[in-house]
């Protein structure tokens, strides 16, 4: 296993063989193998609906009422069509009585982040996983940040070239993350940074450990267990953001609204 799709994401079917497909992943572009009957066809019409009209599942798992069954859905999943108690794909309507955001339109901010975060805390780990009942570091920090609305690619090799570099580790904010190496000096390894020192991440399971400019120790095990590599940033500051809007403002001052 590789990875994972959770409910209501969208795919694109590549190839058939058999009983299975190769597929893409719409949010990643991540290509893999499925068990045909795990996907649902939908129309290309409905693909690009449920694309941009979608919300996220912020509980750890609540159940979805249909006519007849229940769907388990996990924290991260897509509800196409919600519209606070309802969301519909491919002509099926289901009830959601739980917790969704439509992360298109937040603000993320460290404290939000954070607080997705810590959901998953002792999660189990798994490798190629996504959601609670076990998931991996890339998945981890993939799956919170698409909870505020930031795209990360799949792998923490690849999610390393994202965001910008901070040089110092005391420089470092709530909501960093944070890359580490093996021996060969490959990334291997991602965490997001808490703020006092302290570092959330999926390694046995997921976790807070201590962090430091060599990398994470482990209280429990009294050694070091990953070393760090480089911090990057993908959250706008507050001071950032207080720019930007400033900068809008008079962009849009400047531009008039009849000719």
């Amino acid at each position: 296993m590789i990875s994972q799709i959770l409910f209501g994401e969208l795919v694109e079917i590549l190839e058939s063989r058999g009983s299975w497909y190769r597929i893409r992943c719409d949010w990643d572009n991540y290509i893999g193998w499925v068990d045909s009957k795990q996907i649902k066809n939908i129309t290309p019409e409905e693909f690009q609906l449920y694309r941009i009209n979608h919300a996220c599942s912020i509980e750890l798992m609540q159940p979805a009422a249909g006519k007849e069954y229940y769907l388990p859905i996990t924290i991260g999943a897509n509800l196409p069509n919600f519209d606070g108690l309802r969301f519909s794909i491919n002509g099926s309507s289901f009830q959601f009585s739980g917790q969704a955001i439509t992360p298109s339109s937040i603000d993320a901010n460290s404290e939000m982040l954070l607080k997705f975060a810590r959901r998953y805390l002792y999660a189990p780990y798994l490798w190629g996983g996504r959601s609670p009942m076990g998931i991996d570091c890339s998945g981890f920090t993939q799956v919170v940040f698409k909870l505020v609305g930031i795209s990360l690619p799949r792998d923490a090799k690849d999610q390393v070239s994202e965001g910008k570099l901070i040089d110092f580790i005391e420089q470092t904010q709530a909501g960093d993350l944070a890359f580490f190496e093996n021996k060969k000096g490959k990334i291997t390894h991602v965490g997001i940074m808490m703020g006092d020192q302290q570092i959330i991440h999926a390694s046995g399971q997921v976790r807070i450990d201590k962090i430091d400019h060599y990398g994470i120790y482990n209280d429990q095990m009294k050694k070091y267990t990953h070393r760090l590599r480089v911090i990057k940033r993908l959250l706008v500051t507050e001071e950032k953001a207080l720019l930007y809007a400033e900068d809008a403002a008079m962009r849009a001052a400047q531009v008039p609204l009849f000719k």
